[in-house]
């Protein structure tokens, strides 16, 4: 076998091995939402209790991914993913058989664990395993699956638990989690970043600061905003974070730079993720349930209605990668969210207690489009935004803003939501829904505009070259001076 040919199948297993990887971690970020009625019959528990089933995963994955991805450039990226994978698939395992809420919700948070280890390394292990000219690709197909598993959570839940149990949506991360553990060692890699002792303090402060967050944004729409616990967890966590940014200036090895922000390719992309996580995360929480709620239909109905929208991906996130290869990401980004944006604003104006499908379709599939035109350039420049020894990082730092923006725009349009409607009938419900939603379509709109502060490609003038001696050998790294981020 050739050695191109070799580098070709490598890069295949890989692209297979971090896709899926990516699937699982990002499908249980909405997986138990439709699922939290049948929960609550077979293991009881409140309102509190079962809020936590969702909410626990979201807030460690959210806290420690930046710290799994040092973890991962300080001790090895492939040795650290297959740690995660076995740490989420274990904690799956754990879920599936909890014989209470309370070991529910701690499964729960230990797969948030393993997902924050896995998930940020997916990036940095596809980007050095695949040649420079098929990235775009690559990072399309990636995207695409990702995509999905955020967008159809709702779905996979729903059928699972109608159809089966709700024990088989953490059953289903068993098998695919046991299929890639010898995948990964045989098939990945091994790659460093820059060596650096890991940044304890940093960690300490980045962390906690992050808890705080989003634990305030959790509890802020159960406990009411002004809730004496709600505010001291946002204060502390703001501190700590301002904390974080002062002693990260300071620091000599910090676990983020903060120089990478004066870069506009790595500000203006982290800015456009945030603010897209949360008009999409928001809507589909909300949306979801108006289908189920409100139209009537059941969580399988309700999913396979939103495909147009949670489905695109599928079909479009790699012609998308393609695009970004030859025009730039910036601009099929700015595009893909000012076309999210689009469909959600239609949908805020047609949404009623008895909007037939029809009239609905067309902002679904404007959304799916731009959600779709998003996900693949938007990693890519991300990674392109940073040196090859960064990139582990910069993957960590732009999922922690995707998860703590998902957890901002639940938290955010479900208050909209409850100050303008209610669950008393189908006309509240929408009289909610719709205030939240424009402002979903608005929020993914200066996403838009974010990203459109990412510096327009130039001409190429340097070739791309090898990685550093910390990366493979065997695979080109994508170079600090490469497509599109002037830095």
């Amino acid at each position: 076998m050739s050695q191109h040919s070799a580098r070709r199948g490598g890069a295949g297993w890989a692209l297979v091995v971090t896709s899926v990887a990516g699937f699982m971690a990002a499908l249980d970020n909405l997986v138990v939402t439709t699922a939290l009625p049948s929960i609550r019959e077979d293991l009881g528990g409140g309102l509190h209790d079962l809020e936590w089933t969702v909410s626990a995963y979201t807030l460690t994955f959210a806290v420690l991914l930046m710290f799994g991805a040092a973890l991962g450039d300080r001790f090895g990226r492939r040795r650290l993913f297959l740690v995660g994978l076995t740490v989420f698939t274990g904690a799956s395992a754990a879920a599936a058989m909890a014989s209470g809420i309370d070991s529910l919700i701690a499964a729960r948070a230990v797969q948030g664990v393993g997902a924050a280890i896995m998930m940020p390394l997916t990036l940095t292990l596809l980007t050095a395993a695949v040649p420079a000219e098929r990235r775009g690709m690559a990072y399309g197909i990636w995207g695409a699956v990702n995509g999905l598993a955020v967008a159809s959570g709702p779905l996979v839940g729903g059928s699972l638990t109608e159809h089966i149990s709700w024990q088989w949506i953490f059953w289903l991360n068993v098998p695919l989690g046991l299929a890639l553990l010898p995948l990964a060692r045989l098939r990945l890699a091994e790659s460093h970043g820059t060596g650096a002792p890991l940044d304890l303090p940093g960690t300490l402060l980045a962390s906690g600061g992050l808890f705080g967050i989003v634990y305030g944004l959790i509890r802020g729409p159960v406990d009411g905003w002004t809730g004496t616990v709600v505010l001291i967890a946002l204060l502390v966590g703001a501190a700590l974070l301002a904390g974080f940014v002062l002693y990260s200036t300071r620091a000599r090895n910090p676990m983020l730079p903060m120089r990478l922000f004066r870069s506009r390719a790595f500000s203006g992309i982290n800015a456009a993720s945030l603010l897209m996580f949360l008009g999409m995360f928001g809507s589909i929480f909300l949306l979801s349930q108006y289908m189920q709620g409100v139209l009537g239909y059941s969580p399988t109905e309700a999913g396979l209605r939103m495909l147009p929208w949670t489905g695109m991906p599928m079909l479009v996130a790699p012609i998308a990668g393609i695009l970004s290869d030859r025009i730039g990401g910036r601009p099929v980004v700015a595009t893909g969210l000012l076309l999210q944006a689009l469909g959600l604003g239609y949908l805020a104006s047609v949404i009623t207690a008895d909007a037939t499908y029809a009239i609905q379709l067309p902002g679904l599939i404007i959304s799916g489009i731009g959600m779709a035109l998003y996900f693949a350039p938007a990693s890519a420049l991300v990674m392109s935004s940073v040196a090859p020894k960064e990139q582990g990082i910069a993957s960590g730092t732009n999922n922690a803003l995707r998860e703590v923006g998902g957890a901002l725009g639940i938290a955010v349009m479900s208050s909209i939501f409850a100050a303008q409607g209610g669950y008393e009938s189908g006309q509240s419900f929408v009289d909610g829904l719709r205030p939240a939603v424009a402002v979903g379509a608005a929020v993914v709109a200066l996403g838009g505009v974010a990203a459109l502060l990412v510096p327009a490609r130039h001409r190429d003038d340097h070739a791309l070259t090898d990685g550093p001696a910390t990366a493979p050998a065997t695979a080109p790294v994508l170079a600090a001076s490469g497509d599109p981020a002037a830095r």
